[in-house]
């Protein structure tokens, strides 16, 4: 009979002054490379300046593997009874079953490596800030491959996409996806909603469908897209989506990351080189190429002016409400 192996002892993290136990510190949670629990934690406090400045002041859905990645995964939104009295939440409100959530608002690195301590491995953070969580300052670009289009094609898309951010007088930010997918951010001024943001994203999307038709699609059902394109994902500006952050690691085998990457740089790099094993040390060489995001700060008063010509011209938005632009949804909760 085989014995039952025993948890490794924990050990107690000084993040910035603030306490951290970190219990079973060498449960596997990677298996490609076998990092652990106290490896994930400390890839986050090696790319510290990073993953708060990604996550400052947003609600934080939080994707955990209390077994690590081969496991069960669970989203959770609220934060647990028993967190420390030092955390940072926020609390968001969903009208429509009028019911709340206290999801984590990081505002220092204890409070990631407290999540890292609840097995979380992925952070997925809104694109609003406690200040008022109904009004975006980020505006997300998701250039997302379908299963047949390769790194190469996102390449071109992500050029074009450039392109016109570079006309419209914007600032994007882009990074991996972790996957095989690009992200582009872009600050914008907090003065229009979700259903704003989401539209002026629509109308991004198809001024880049228009310039490259061979390569994007922005149809809105998946059965309607060639397996071989690009699928420029605008619906991720929606209230209460969510995508993994700049710095989270993502939930596979390999601990891959959701890296922040200069425009210089997209051309050469393989997103499968972006793990917890490499990126802190890019990090320290380089520091972080976002870490001018809070000062480019743009308008989308011009992009929402598209998103009213494309509506004169006939061009509808088939996901509309039912896609979670207008209305809130009750958040998953499994603790």
């Amino acid at each position: 009979m085989a014995s039952r192996k025993e948890p490794s002892p924990s050990v107690t993290l000084d993040v910035g002054g603030y306490p951290v136990r970190l219990s079973n510190p060498q449960r596997v949670y990677f298996p490609a490379r076998g990092e652990t629990k106290l490896d994930l934690a400390n890839y986050y406090l090696g790319v510290g300046d990073g993953i708060v400045r990604a996550l400052r002041e947003r609600p934080c859905m939080l994707h955990r593997f209390p077994s690590g990645v081969s496991g069960e995964k669970v989203h959770q939104k609220r934060v647990p009874h028993g967190a420390p009295p030092w955390l940072d939440t926020v609390r968001v409100h969903f009208p429509r079953y009028g019911r709340h959530a206290d999801e984590l608002c990081v505002t220092k690195l204890a409070d990631v490596i407290w999540a890292v301590q609840m097995s979380t491995v992925e952070f997925h953070p809104w694109n609003s800030r406690r200040a008022d969580t109904e009004v975006p300052d980020e505006w997300r670009i998701d250039l997302d491959p379908m299963p047949e289009c390769g790194f190469d094609r996102v390449r071109r898309v992500a050029h074009v996409a450039h392109e016109v951010l570079d006309e419209l007088g914007a600032v994007g930010w882009p990074k991996t996806s972790g996957g095989r997918g690009l992200h582009i951010y872009v600050r914008i001024s907090p003065e229009y909603g979700f259903t704003d943001v989401r539209r002026a994203a629509l109308a991004f999307a198809r001024e880049v469908e228009r310039r490259a038709p061979h390569d994007v699609t922005t149809a809105w059902w998946r059965k309607d897209r060639d397996p071989a394109m690009l699928f420029v994902d605008y619906n991720q500006n929606a209230r209460d989506h969510t995508i993994a952050s700049a710095y989270s690691v993502r939930g596979n085998a390999d601990g891959t990351v959701s890296a922040p990457v200069t425009w210089a740089e997209i051309d050469d790099i393989d997103p499968g080189d972006f793990t917890i094993a490499t990126v802190p040390a890019r990090f320290a060489e380089i520091g972080d190429p976002h870490a001018g995001i809070d000062d480019a700060v743009f308008s989308l008063t011009g992009l929402l002016e598209w998103a009213d010509r494309d509506e004169r011209d006939g061009a509808r938005d088939p996901g509309g409400d039912s896609a979670g632009s207008g209305n809130p949804v009750e958040p998953i909760d499994l603790d």
